[in-house]
């Protein structure tokens, strides 16, 4: 099985950046679509962001477009989600997730999930 870990949510201020960051295990990390969905309390799970095996395809909410990035680093087995212009409304609990060999447009069932991280955006 593969392992995720989050790191680095916290509290911002709007309009402030976080830089988070998704560790997993394995020695196949290269053959992953890897992205990141959230939840704020009360509403369902959503997607934010995925990335192609290489990294040369994305795909990123049109709610995020333009101030989220996802990218990733393949020898260190780490996918980020570079988070600016944050506003309240992006405070949720940040899951980051993979599946193997899939489209960056259609990755609504992960195989493998974080705990996940909190991010809160204060006014």
């Amino acid at each position: 099985q593969v392992q995720l870990v989050e790191s680095g949510g916290g509290l911002v201020q709007s309009g402030g950046s976080l830089r988070l960051s998704c560790a997993a295990s394995g020695r196949t990390f290269n053959t992953y679509t890897m992205g990141w969905f959230r939840q704020a309390p009360g509403k369902e799970r959503e997607f934010v962001a995925a990335i192609s095996e290489s990294g040369s395809r994305i795909n990123v909410a049109d709610s995020v477009k333009g101030r989220f990035t996802i990218s990733r680093d393949n020898a260190k087995n780490t996918v980020f989600l570079q988070m600016n212009s944050l506003k309240p409304e992006d405070t949720a609990i940040y899951y980051c997730a993979g599946k193997q060999w899939r489209s960056v447009f259609s990755f609504n069932t992960p195989d493998y999930w974080g705990q996940g991280t909190q991010v809160t955006v204060s006014s």
